[in-house]
């Protein structure tokens, strides 16, 4: 396993659409391994392959927070929903691409997704709470879309300015 760097927005390669795994591979295991490792590292709950430069329909999450409780790393690969619920719910949403920037967004409280595992079978599973929040986030990174593209055109420059200046401060380190 081998961590990945994590890119940082505004890169082409997040608005870009992710295209379809076809098959799944010993290297789509091993990429697995390193996203889980890296979102871990990180730490974050999501992670979504084209923030490490992959522009496949791959993403991985762990909601748990209760450190008592085991952890529950997941990979969804070609995830789409399936089924959304007319109720709304609000979130305070972050993004590894977007470090310390956070802001509320709405969403369906509940949806169902249906992937495939990495045996190749398909799964389907009913999402609700940050579980919800967390794939809709993450299928959105697979769709060229970010948290804050949600916001207000004022908001989101403001918060798109301070990325690029972190992206320059850090290329000076």
């Amino acid at each position: 396993m081998t961590l990945r760097p994590i890119l940082i927005h505004p890169d082409p390669r997040l608005k870009k659409v992710c295209d379809p795994v076809p098959e799944i591979t010993d290297a789509v295991r091993a990429l697995a391994a390193d996203m889980l490792e890296t979102m871990y590292d990180a730490p974050g709950v999501g992670l979504a392959a084209p923030q490490i430069g992959v522009m496949s329909r791959i993403l991985v999450m762990d909601c748990v927070k209760d450190p008592e409780a085991p952890p529950r790393p997941m990979v969804l690969v070609n995830p789409e929903v399936t089924w959304a619920s007319e109720a709304r719910n609000i979130h305070e949403e972050g993004c590894l691409s977007i470090p310390d920037q956070y802001a509320e967004v709405e969403r369906p409280a509940e949806v169902r997704v249906r992937w495939l595992d990495l045996d190749g079978a398909w799964q389907e599973e009913t999402f609700d709470g940050l579980w919800a929040t967390c794939v809709q986030h993450e299928i959105d990174h697979l769709n060229g879309r970010l948290f804050i593209d949600y916001l207000k055109p004022l908001k989101r420059q403001m918060i798109t300015r301070k990325m690029e200046k972190l992206k320059r401060e850090r290329a000076r380190a």
